[in-house]
């Protein structure tokens, strides 16, 4: 059949892959004839994520032999990631615990797919399995797309969709499917706190030649706010708490069937203030170079109204002003503050890395004028 090596601990038996197989065809049974395993390359660092295969080969059905292809994706406790070792002990506890890992599979196993709004979907779950105490295996049909176009109108049509998923009563109950009790208050008790505070009050970040575009004034302002933080968290708290995917970057947002948006990355869904979706739409392909910084207010002025539209065709009244101020400061708290680029310092300085930084900088700029704005 071929060797699955490359799979770890996510491999599954010979009659496991042939009823996976026969799910995704939508067979009784099937013989599957031959298996490749391939790692997904993936730039982008993920804590909870093991690993990243495409499984696939032929089987034999009732149509003929056929071709057939699956997502595996290894998920685990950020315990186990390299980059653990780096949190201080005394706070190796309450790291690990503030971050969600379990929550994907929930969702996988969950109705949610027949939950969504229309213009919504998922993919469909082959195999779900928890394979130990801190770790899951989530096999998937191929959602594999083309790289899209984020125009505006797309952006638009995105914040839409995710309006009516914030609001939707028919998603709402699963909402608490989320393995962590997940507050900003939380967010900023933790990271901001230990990490993010420290380093902007600092003087050695500012130095290295990526950090150049952040001015003085910059700097202050980003310090300043930061002292403010756990009263910006409370205040965010306070605000009506809807459903959120919350991680809805363009890159979790692909192009579905029929001319659905189709998410993936389940990994932090669950309550969250309102709005809370609309900050990784926004800067999510611009903190990766994908996109530049300039954008930020048309795509911002874009989007904003849009979810509001998509609130309101759920029965959702909650003001305009109110989702604002909420996006805001969540955009503060989670981007604004740690939009220092720490992680190209190890990489040369290229003009690519250079623009990144400048953007990172043009960001946590607009954070802070944002916030300032929500608040009259």
């Amino acid at each position: 059949m071929g060797s699955r090596a490359l799979l770890g601990a996510a491999d599954v038996t010979d009659d496991q892959l042939a009823a996976i197989v026969a799910g995704l065809l939508h067979e009784d049974s099937v013989d599957v004839l031959d298996v490749e395993v391939e790692r997904v390359a993936y730039d982008m660092p993920a804590i909870t994520t093991a690993s990243r295969h495409w499984v696939s080969g032929t089987a034999t059905t009732s149509r003929g032999t056929e071709p057939w292809r699956i997502f595996v994706k290894h998920i685990q406790s950020w315990s186990r990631h390299p980059f653990f070792q780096y949190v201080p002990a005394e706070f190796q506890a309450m790291a690990a615990a503030s971050v969600p890992w379990r929550t994907e599979a929930e969702v996988y196993r969950s109705d949610l797919a027949d939950r969504l709004p229309a213009g919504l979907t998922m993919p469909r779950p082959l195999h779900v399995v928890d394979l130990d105490e801190l770790s899951a295996a989530i096999w998937i049909e191929d959602v594999s797309a083309a790289e899209m176009d984020w125009d505006l109108d797309r952006y638009r049509r995105a914040a839409y969709l995710l309006g009516r998923l914030a609001a939707s009563p028919d998603v709402a109950p699963l909402a608490a499917l989320r393995d962590v009790d997940w507050s900003l208050s939380s967010y900023t008790f933790g990271r901001v706190a230990v990490d993010v505070t420290p380093m902007l009050q600092g003087d050695e970040v500012w130095q290295h030649p990526l950090c150049a575009a952040f001015d003085d004034d910059l700097r202050d302002r980003r310090r300043r706010t930061a002292d403010r933080a756990p009263a910006l968290a409370a205040e965010g708290d306070a605000l009506p708490r809807l459903t959120s995917h919350g991680d809805a970057c363009p890159n979790n947002l692909l192009d579905g069937p029929g001319g659905d948006i189709m998410m993936i990355d389940f990994g932090f869904w669950g309550p969250a203030p309102v709005g809370f979706d609309l900050q990784t739409l926004l800067v999510g392909d611009v903190q990766i170079g994908k996109r530049s910084a300039d954008t930020l207010a048309e795509v911002d002025e874009a989007i904003i109204p849009a979810y509001v539209e998509g609130l309101r065709d759920e029965g959702c009244d909650i003001a305009e002003a109110v989702v604002r101020r909420a996006h805001a400061i969540r955009s503060l708290l989670m981007t604004g503050l740690s939009a220092v680029p720490v992680d190209l310092f190890d990489g040369p300085i290229t003009d690519d890395t250079l623009r990144i930084a400048g953007d990172r900088a043009v960001i946590a700029r607009y954070c802070l004028d944002r916030l300032d704005a929500s608040s009259g």
